[in-house]
């Protein structure tokens, strides 16, 4: 059996190759794995729960009258017992760490909170507000460049609602954290926190580190530095404190990559690829050997026919170690004896690694690298440059980046955080800005198409790049005979010239130039 043992606790821990996957809590921390006697210590719990707790450690057998045995036993009674709350499958805090040591593993993390969060988010009119909108007459453009100018007012509103939940951080800061935790260990949590009337007065991230389940579902524990403390379902008002003396816990919203393998908890993309993680942090150290206890010496001195006094050897040794520092290019004089009749006096200087000193495995990184974003479906593209990947290939590397990664995780983070934004309006539903593959030049003339075409209005397009509406922009634009015409022409593509100068350009439209004898003839 394979064993690889590393005591530093930066770098990846793994027992055995047969528990690759199973990480013991001696090597990482847990703070629910701690005995009874050492969690009745800890803040935040009630003197009835430490009461239930002592009782519970001090089980003994009884026999007639109240004869008690007085033997020592050792309950094997952890917090996870103590506080009904499941186990995660997986080591949250190794999970958490090989976030900070992988660069590969790290990179696509970043790269899918950016294009997932990080790209803003805006509040979209619910179906029914639209619905209100459309039984306004379209000639009652006074009405509707009202109504138009409320939404706008009540949208801006909401922004410095949700930012105002936190004092410390944005909504984006705080989803940034949530889809990193998420990303990282498959679970994330949202704190949700009200006021005395029953409105929410604050939002705020938890670490998933130090969060577990209960086993009836009906809240969270969470313990840090010797402090308990116990949370809500989302929309629970009347669960009470089950381990303190907190007359109003705060609410949590649990975020979970789904497994078949667990109902309580997700798991991170990164599990499937953990011997690749591996493997590329061993290859990485065995590379830093190389460097810093490296035994081979870059040159032997060969000495035939005579032999050097100590003082030469002392300065010959001094010389290669110190004196070539910093000093390209410097002369060494060696004064040798002369040759006698019987031998020749020679002296060699052998280097033993004169070729470039290149890392060792070079193929073996780059394919656990490959695993790696695999595992996370993120393209090269993503995290760095790479040569030989074309922009065509890039392209459609982003829409499937798009399509099957980041849109699906936003539509599942929408509807969970929705669920609070009820509470604040019913004419807006928030949506994360996706990522665009679209340039400002492309997206303009879809627009103008559109526009021309009657298919939206100039307000829709205001309103997707957050500008106010004007007046009369609610009605389709009415275009004039000739501009009829040509939006016919472009529509039906009768004009085979153009159509077939269409086709040979470039994907990036203004970049190409016409080829020799086409044009336009001046007459």
């Amino acid at each position: 059996m394979t064993e690889y043992i590393e005591d530093s606790s930066s770098e990846i821990n793994i027992v055995s190759s047969q528990d690759f996957f199973k990480f013991s809590s001696e090597s990482h921390s847990d703070p629910f794995s701690e005995s009874i006697e050492v969690i009745n210590k800890y803040d935040g719990l009630s003197s009835s729960f430490k009461r239930k707790n002592t009782r519970q450690i001090q089980k003994y057998h009884q026999g007639i009258s109240g004869t008690r045995s007085k033997k020592i036993e050792d309950p094997d009674v952890t917090g996870y017992a103590m506080f009904e709350v499941v186990e995660p499958p997986y080591n949250m805090d190794y999970l958490c760490r090989i976030y900070e040591i992988s660069s590969p593993h790290h990179a696509a993390i970043d790269a899918k909170v950016s294009n997932t969060v990080g790209l803003g988010y805006d509040f979209i009119e619910t179906p029914e507000t639209k619905d209100r909108i459309e039984e306004v007459d379209d000639s009652d453009s006074e009405k509707l460049s009202f109504l138009r100018r409320k939404l706008s007012r009540a949208k801006s509103k909401m922004h410095a609602t949700l930012d105002s939940l936190n004092e410390d951080e944005s909504f984006t800061e705080i989803m940034k954290k949530i889809d990193t935790d998420y990303e990282s260990t498959g679970n994330a949590y949202m704190e949700i926190g009200r006021k005395v009337d029953g409105t929410i007065g604050y939002i705020g991230h938890i670490p998933s580190s130090n969060m577990r389940v209960r086993k009836e579902r009906d809240g969270f524990i969470q313990i840090v530095n010797n402090k308990i403390v116990f949370f809500r379902n989302y929309g629970d008002t009347s669960t009470s404190d089950v381990v303190g003396n907190d007359p109003r816990p705060n609410e949590a919203i649990h975020f979970k990559k789904y497994t078949p393998t667990n109902n309580y908890y997700g798991i991170p993309d990164i599990i499937p690829a953990l011997p690749a993680l591996a493997g590329d942090e061993f290859a990485s150290k065995f590379n830093l050997d190389y460097f810093e206890n490296k035994a081979v010496p870059r040159y032997i001195i060969v000495v035939k026919g005579a032999k050097l006094s100590d003082d030469s050897q002392r300065k010959l040794l001094e010389f290669f170690q110190t004196g070539l520092k910093g000093k390209n290019h410097r002369s060494l004089y060696i004064p040798l004896p002369a040759d006698d009749g019987q031998s020749k006096v020679e002296f060699k200087m052998e280097p033993v690694e004169a070729g470039i000193q290149d890392s060792s495995f070079r193929n073996y990184r780059t394919e656990n690298r490959d695993e790696i974003l695999m595992a996370h479906r993120v393209p090269i593209t993503k995290v760095s440059m790479s040569s030989g990947v074309a922009l065509a290939a890039a392209r459609d590397a982003d829409k499937n980046f798009k399509e099957q990664v980041t849109r699906p995780t936003q539509d599942y983070f929408d509807k969970k955080i929705n669920k609070f934004i009820k509470e604040f309006t019913d004419m807006f539903y928030l949506k994360f800005n996706e990522l665009t593959l679209t340039d400002e030049d492309t997206q303009s003339k879809v627009d103008e198409r559109y526009l021309r075409m009657q298919v939206i209005v100039p307000n829709e397009v205001r309103s997707r790049k957050g500008l106010p509406a004007l007046d009369g922009g609610n009605s389709p634009i009415v275009l004039n005979a000739q501009a009829r015409a040509e939006q016919t022409a472009q529509t039906t593509g009768n004009r085979s010239r153009d159509q077939q100068r269409e086709n040979n350009s470039p994907d990036s439209s203004g970049e190409a130039r016409n080829p020799q004898g086409e044009g336009r003839v001046s007459p």
